[in-house]
């Protein structure tokens, strides 16, 4: 697939690796060409310096013949305007465009409606998927809130089943005992165990397999089920209730938006116009002019009673300054926002708790446009290492490799495993009997991003299908 990328920023790079390791034809546009040099040094990609949105460099990037145009530079309008000239000059058939300003994403009326009829869409701005990094961030949160003691919670099929990945507690039911006692322990419940990391390496789960303490494990269930499956694995969580988050971002606004009528909320941030921005947007938030990193503040403010420290602000040392100090003054959990992915595995696991990273939350939700076949979802796993994909069986048993085949039958690519399977609303955790059908959403977990393009070809219909 021809894929032009607007934009070398810590997205733009990322996505641009993940892509190019998947053997399509990738030509990046940005204007600085020292990012483009390096990125040009240590990946099999085209490059072109301009502005992204020029008809003559978008025509140099090769546009005339694309398959997709990604724009992810840091402007939405030269995002959107890449879109509309890319559509108007070029018929590029698909166009992804970041969109971060609420101004634009709350306007009806200013993208297409894909609920409409092609000629009802002609007079919107032609942009086939929009991207919100700020959002997908912010539901990112909302998630792991909701489940105390989760490293990483994403969902599938429409939120009906979530993988969760937790750190194994002693004390935990299940810890020191092989995975085939999950159903004696839970009886009414089904669940599956995808993948289990013990010292960063992956192990593939066996029934004889015994659960370690500090085992990273990784499981599948009906989002009614995960909280008794956790508590299998950690022993009772308490719930929490109050939040503290440094700084005045969008991210922080969204999130306090989104769970300040759940959680007790402060936000703390040194610029005294936006807190008053805040102040002025949230009604049960208490907001706080400061230093996230002042001692005596955070103090004042009972750190020791926080149950949840977010660093949210736009600088990585503040975030993991701030983080660091909450920890050690207290605060149950620390929650740390960085951009620099070079960083992430440095401080994640430590007395940080949790090193998100903004990149590989949004590569992650491009990805399920890009890839070949049918895919509801694709998660970025482990800062990058593993990947949880929902992709959608088509076929009969002569066109489909997988429709019409038992689970156990299946031949699936090394350090692949099937952990559900959705049908019409049903919930189906993985078994080797349990046969896939025509339409079923699978969900798989790849304890490598490298056997994808197996998956792919797994999943490929043959020309017989119609």
């Amino acid at each position: 697939m021809k894929i032009i990328l607007l934009g070398a920023g810590s997205v733009g790079s990322s996505l641009a690796e993940s892509l190019a390791h998947e053997k399509n034809d990738i030509v990046i546009v940005d204007s600085n060409a020292k990012r483009l040099r390096d990125l040009q040094d240590k990946l099999d990609i085209g490059t072109v310096c301009g502005h992204a949105s020029h008809p003559n460099i978008l025509r140099k990037a090769g546009a005339e013949d694309a398959d997709m145009l990604v724009a992810i530079t840091d402007n939405d309008e030269i995002n959107m305007l890449a879109c509309q000239i890319s559509h108007m000059l070029y018929r590029t058939p698909t166009k992804i465009c970041r969109v971060r300003a609420d101004a634009y994403l709350s306007q009806q009326g200013l993208f297409k409606d894909k609920s409409k009829k092609e000629e009802d869409n002609k007079y919107y701005l032609p942009i086939d998927v929009l991207i919100n990094p700020e959002k997908l961030v912010t539901k990112y949160i909302e998630r792991l809130l909701a489940y105390p003691g989760a490293l990483q919670v994403v969902d599938f099929a429409n939120d009906r089943i979530g993988l969760v990945g937790v750190k194994a507690f002693y004390g935990g039911p299940i810890v020191g005992q092989a995975l085939n006692q999950i159903p004696r322990h839970m009886p009414n419940i089904d669940t599956r165990v995808a993948a289990i990391y013990r010292r960063n390496r992956s192990i593939i789960p066996e029934g004889d397999t015994i659960v370690e303490v500090d085992d990273e494990v990784f499981f599948i269930a009906a989002n009614e089920h995960i909280p008794a499956m956790m508590t299998e694995l950690r022993g009772q969580d308490r719930p929490y209730k109050r939040i503290m988050i440094a700084g005045a971002t969008t991210i922080a606004r969204r999130l306090a938006e989104a769970i300040e009528k759940s959680y007790q909320v402060k936000i703390i941030d040194h610029d005294l116009e936006a807190c008053e921005s805040l102040a002025d947007t949230l009604h049960r938030t208490i907001v706080l002019h400061g230093n996230p990193s002042d001692r005596d503040l955070l103090l004042a403010e009972n750190i020791d009673n926080c149950d949840v420290f977010c660093a949210l602000t736009d600088d990585d040392e503040t975030n993991i300054m701030s983080s660091l100090l909450a920890k050690r003054l207290g605060a149950g959990k620390v929650l740390t926002l960085i951009s620099n992915p070079a960083y992430v595995d440095l401080v994640q696991g430590g007395e940080i708790d949790i090193a998100l990273s903004l990149q590989q939350i949004t590569v992650g939700s491009l990805l399920k446009h890009v890839r070949r076949g049918d895919m509801s979802n694709v998660y970025s796993l482990r800062r990058g290492a593993a990947e949880a994909i929902e992709v959608i069986a088509h076929g009969d048993p002569k066109t489909s490799k997988v429709v019409g085949r038992a689970i156990g039958d299946l031949r699936l690519p090394e350090g692949v495993s099937i952990g559900a399977i959705v049908r019409n609303g049903d919930v189906i955790i993985a078994h080797k009997p349990v046969v896939i059908e025509s339409e079923d959403h699978v969900i798989l977990f790849l304890t490598r991003k490298n056997t994808i393009r197996e998956v792919e070809k797994l999943f490929a219909v043959g020309l017989g299908f119609f």
